[in-house]
């Protein structure tokens, strides 16, 4: 097949994704929502800012899943879980019982499952259409301000009641996405190689195939590379979904072919749109630790990155194997939080008792309650630090 051939072939490839896979993951339902019931989670009225969360988990991740959720959980928020098709029924089951029986869960109504697992590979662009697809879910659902994407492996280093404060006061057009324009050995490894997903169009997990050509970089517009985890504002959310303007779908179309495109695609959107590339903020909020050289994957952090986590100032970190002793010690000394129980916040904990004892509604002080601590603090100083004069416009899709 000569290369005239062969590049036709995958823009019919793409195109057909386009048109077929993406709104098709686009319009599924979430499990136990109805539309025609108004949510009774407290609105933007009771507290300062809301944060949308989609939560992935994949194949033996529930019980982390189910840790990572009373982590971060708030009233305020909102929270997508997907446990994606390799999971068994039986985890399927077990995450579906442990939120309709939860009665904080129930009461509030502001934790949901996607009913239609995704199959999802992460270095194929199946994550993306899952970001995308929770994004979709999200924007029709509820109101929010930020959407934050983490996996079962994720931790929160701060509170919620922490997050919320350091936010409250921040332009809700601020995205933090972690990204540079400097590829280096991704512009050989990724930006060049052709490949195709089987994950599109199989219900199987399988290695991606690999073209014997490779492609010119594009002229049309510049490409970025970043983190996968980010926070995203309601507005560049609904750019990204709708499109009012052609770029999010035409790279769309080009990352369908491109090595681990989640790394890629928003920051390559967000830099080269007119409206939103003077709201990034290039830093994704999480404390990862990369191996040197780079590989795929970051290290699995422990107690010995403790420090390490304070001195970040960052509000998540990855990743963590299940049990880890180190979840402890975060649970215990950062977000006051017993086995089992929420972290400490303002919603659920009473007057003169102690912060660990946050198991639910009941004990709280009332709607919009706020009750930050350190965490805010650090967290604060590493936004304003980000914001400053000195790094926030010169710094922007450099």
């Amino acid at each position: 097949m000569g290369i005239k051939e062969f590049a036709i072939s995958f823009i019919v490839t793409s195109f057909l994704f386009s048109l077929l896979f993406v709104p098709a993951l686009l319009t599924r339902d979430i499990a136990g929502f109805d539309s025609t019931k108004v949510v009774a989670v407290p609105q933007r009225g009771d507290f300062p800012v809301t944060f949308a969360y989609l939560i992935s988990a994949s194949r033996g991740d529930v019980n982390k899943l189910k840790r990572t959720l009373r982590a971060l959980y708030h009233p305020a928020n909102y929270y997508l879980l997907h446990l994606d098709l390799e999971s068994s029924a039986n985890e399927r089951l077990q995450l579906i019982n442990f939120v309709k029986k939860d009665p904080v869960f129930s009461r509030m109504g502001n934790v949901w499952i996607v009913e239609k697992s995704n199959l999802v590979t992460y270095r194929g662009p199946t994550m993306l259409a899952n970001t995308l697809h929770a994004m979709a879910l999200l924007l029709r659902t509820c109101k929010w301000d930020w959407f934050i994407n983490l996996s079962a492996s994720d931790y929160p280093l701060v509170t919620q009641d922490d997050l919320i404060h350091a936010f409250s006061e921040l332009p809700r057009d601020l995205n933090f996405v972690g990204y540079t324009s400097h590829l280096g050995w991704k512009l050989n490894k990724r930006g060049k190689p052709i490949m195709i997903d089987p994950a599109l169009y199989t219900h199987e997990k399988s290695e991606i195939l690999w073209a014997q050509e490779q492609r010119t970089l594009p002229s049309a517009f510049k490409l970025y590379t970043g983190s996968a985890w980010m926070v995203l504002s309601r507005s560049f959310s609904e750019y990204c979904v709708v499109g009012w303007e052609n770029l999010p779908r035409t790279l769309l179309l080009y990352y369908t072919n491109f090595v681990s495109s989640p790394e890629g695609y928003f920051q390559t959107v967000i830099c080269n749109s007119k409206d939103f590339k003077n709201t990034t903020v290039n830093h994704d909020l999480h404390y990862i630790s990369w191996d040197n050289p780079p590989k795929q994957h970051p290290r699995s952090l422990g107690l010995r990155d403790f420090k390490r986590f304070i001195f970040s100032n960052a509000a998540f970190a990855r990743k963590f194997k299940q049990g880890n002793r180190v979840l402890d010690k975060i649970d215990r000394e950062l977000l006051h939080r017993r086995k089992g129980r929420f972290s400490h916040g303002g919603w659920c904990s009473e007057r003169g008792k102690r912060t660990e004892a946050c198991s639910g509604l009941g004990a709280g002080q009332g709607p919009g309650v706020l009750r930050p601590g350190p965490g805010s603090r650090r967290l604060k100083l590493l936004i304003n630090k980000l914001i400053s004069n000195k790094n926030f416009r010169k710094k922007q899709c450099k």
